[in-house]
């Protein structure tokens, strides 16, 4: 399915907040959950303790930190338990709840305080019309830093999004095997984990929604080892095999060596087969090696495709689902599918919801643009125990289109719901 960038959109907002926010050097130790817990890399089963934050009123609230345990493969491949994960980011043991940070001016208005602030990275620079983020601000790449600072400004852990391969278009993988794209896309790459580095605290990082959907729909027999890239130019990724499959790889192992700290996760599309089949693809392209698994319901309202007309960005069937899970589509078919990925990956990594629509419910199919019906927000706050069960650390919620409702247009219901929510202690981590 086809996201929207929206890094644009907040550049301006972000950097007015800015006044006043301090950054921090970034440690060198560890990497990834490992760095996050101040291990060394090709430590096993090693307990880290971190220091939570003081509780805040709105969706960030936070307690203290707790001592958690981390392990990692080599160095490698991090496996530790869903709450030593958000403990290690030092929020408290409970799903954590998310936002865009273009909304950052609604949170305020009303009084909502996410633990995670999301942000897109789009573009390549000399490939994208309008530039990439890396031009956004001065020097280069400072739209990165003025966003990480005032999200953590705002008591939230930053969260980006990168989204540079489509700079030649959605479903355009010619550029993956030409030297000069990619010696541009790996520069920005590197750019943003240096950028990562000299923040104050961790960072989660979203790698390439989509790219992974049409890598399989064009791959021979959907194999990502028989499509060449331009991957070991890279001195980090160097004996890295120069295919699609190593390019991925080369995502993670880039960031483990320059930004310890940096967590990251891969959003699998699911076009491609069965839940199974899609872990053995993303396998892989180094899925497994990540931190978290990043999932996906629809980055639509439903009701943005059942109105007639509708909107070009909603040309494609986003269906209405059953809350009684009773008839298919549902939440439950939902879960399901990502726990059998989740098995093909090992059964080991934590799961972060990411752009999940914010339609309010109805029994009146479609709306009008802002207003479309939906009941993602609705179910999955009201029954966020069943994802916590389900090891899921996080859900970020956002629009995927210009025309879906928002933080600005759902009539407060995520302020109403999110405040529940915390109320009653949020849904405990499995």
């Amino acid at each position: 399915m086809m996201m929207f960038p929206r890094g644009c959109v907040c550049a301006l907002t972000i950097s007015v907040l800015l006044s006043g926010c301090g950054g921090g050097g970034g440690g060198n130790q560890g990497s990834g959950l490992a760095g996050l817990f101040g291990l060394g890399g090709g430590t096993s089963g090693t307990t880290g303790t971190t220091t939570g934050t003081t509780g805040s009123q709105g969706a960030g609230q936070s307690g203290g930190g707790t001592a958690g345990t981390g392990a990692t493969d080599g160095g490698t491949a991090p496996v530790a338990a869903t709450t030593s994960l958000v403990t290690g980011l030092g929020k408290p043991a409970r799903v954590l709840l998310g936002l865009a940070s273009g909304a950052i001016d609604q949170m305020k208005s009303q009084d909502i305080h996410p633990d995670i602030m999301d942000t897109y990275l789009v573009g390549v620079e000399g490939y994208t019309p309008g530039h990439s983020w890396i031009a956004w601000n001065s020097p280069d790449g400072a739209f990165l830093t003025y966003t990480a600072q005032a999200v953590q400004a705002y008591g939230a852990i930053p969260m980006f999004t990168l989204y540079q391969m489509t700079a030649r278009g959605e479903a355009d993988l010619s550029g993956i095997n030409d030297t000069a794209f990619m010696n541009k896309y790996w520069a920005q790459v590197r750019l943003m984990y240096q950028l990562i580095a000299d923040q104050r605290g961790p960072v989660l990082v979203n790698l390439e929604p989509d790219f992974w959907g049409f890598l399989a729909s064009q791959a021979p027999d959907r194999d990502a080892t028989r499509v060449p890239a331009v991957v070991s130019n890279q001195p980090e990724c160097a004996g890295l095999p120069n295919t699609a499959a190593g390019l991925g790889q080369c995502m993670v192992q880039m960031g483990r060596q320059i930004a310890p700290k940096a967590l990251v996760g891969f959003p699998p599309s699911f076009w491609s087969g069965t839940s199974a089949e899609i872990g053995a693809q993303m396998r892989a392209v180094g899925a497994d090696k990540a931190d978290f698994i990043v999932a996906q319901t629809s980055d639509r309202d439903a009701g943005c495709w059942e109105a007639k007309p509708h909107p070009d960005e909603c040309a494609k069937p986003t269906d209405y689902w059953d809350a009684s899970n009773k008839t298919s589509p549902n939440f439950h078919d939902s879960q399901k599918q990502i726990s059998d990925y989740r098995a093909a990956l090992g059964n080991s990594l934590p799961i972060l919801w990411w752009q999940t629509p914010m339609g309010v419910p109805s029994d009146t199919p479609g709306g009008t643009d802002l207003h479309y019906r939906d009941n993602r927000v609705d179910y999955m706050l009201r029954n966020a125990q069943e994802y916590g069960d389900m090891h899921t650390f996080a859900i970020v919620f956002s629009p995927g289109g210009t025309y879906q409702t928002s933080l600005a247009t759902d009539g407060g219901q995520f302020a109403r719901l999110s405040g529940q929510y915390l109320s009653r202690g949020g849904a405990a981590l499995k």
